[in-house]
């Protein structure tokens, strides 16, 4: 079974252009706060352009020895040696393997007790349950868990499991406290102060 650190930061591409971001300068200073992991997610077409992108973000990753996960596309982890990430409506887990193969590491949205249920069936290594707050991150969230349904739901699998949505620095370790394994940031990984080092810093002090 794979551990995985506290600290999941997403680089979001549409984000991080919101804030005026540059993905591959987002994703070197994470590396060099010390992030053990970093997904990639990209909601748009995969132009030529983006696909570099996506090289150049998994051979930074593969240089700092962290794992790199792309969100999705199966086609696209196989090519680059990554994770792959996937929500409720890309392909199933099942049919992913069928793409990655059995050795390759995936991990699965869900954001209800059905799903959650479901997702024992599938041939995942990590989940991921939220929001477990209102977030901005997603133009049409699923409704929020809460903190009380993380925790009930909690003992339904034995699978590492990643809180997203709306966690803040001040909510954070009660997140933890309600059974999550990691806690994935997106919009938060990006201060005002355009400091992502800094905040990524910030966030690991926190969930040490």
């Amino acid at each position: 079974m794979i551990r995985l650190p506290r600290l999941y930061p997403i680089l979001d591409s549409g984000v991080a252009q919101s804030r005026g971001c540059d993905v591959l300068r987002a994703a070197k200073e994470l590396i060099e706060a010390g992030v053990q992991i970093l997904q990639f997610r990209h909601k748009g077409f995969f132009s030529r352009e983006v696909f570099t992108q996506t090289e150049q973000l998994a051979v930074l990753c593969r240089n700092a020895r962290i794992p790199f996960v792309i969100n999705d596309r199966a086609d696209l982890a196989v090519l680059m040696g990554a994770w792959l990430h996937l929500g409720q409506d890309d392909l199933s887990p099942t049919a992913a393997r069928r793409i990655t193969g059995p050795d390759a590491i995936i991990g699965f949205s869900t954001h209800n007790e059905a799903q959650l249920r479901a997702a024992a069936e599938e041939p995942v290594d990590y989940l991921a349950l939220g929001p477990v707050f209102g977030t901005a991150s997603k133009q049409n969230p699923d409704p929020m868990v809460g903190l009380e349904e993380l925790r009930r739901l909690r003992p339904l699998t034995n699978r590492q499991l990643v809180a997203i949505g709306g966690i803040t620095r001040e909510n954070a370790h009660a997140v933890l406290d309600a059974g999550a394994d990691s806690i994935a940031l997106i919009g938060d990984l990006f201060p005002q102060d355009g400091s992502v080092r800094g905040r990524a810093k910030e966030w690991m002090e926190i969930l040490r």
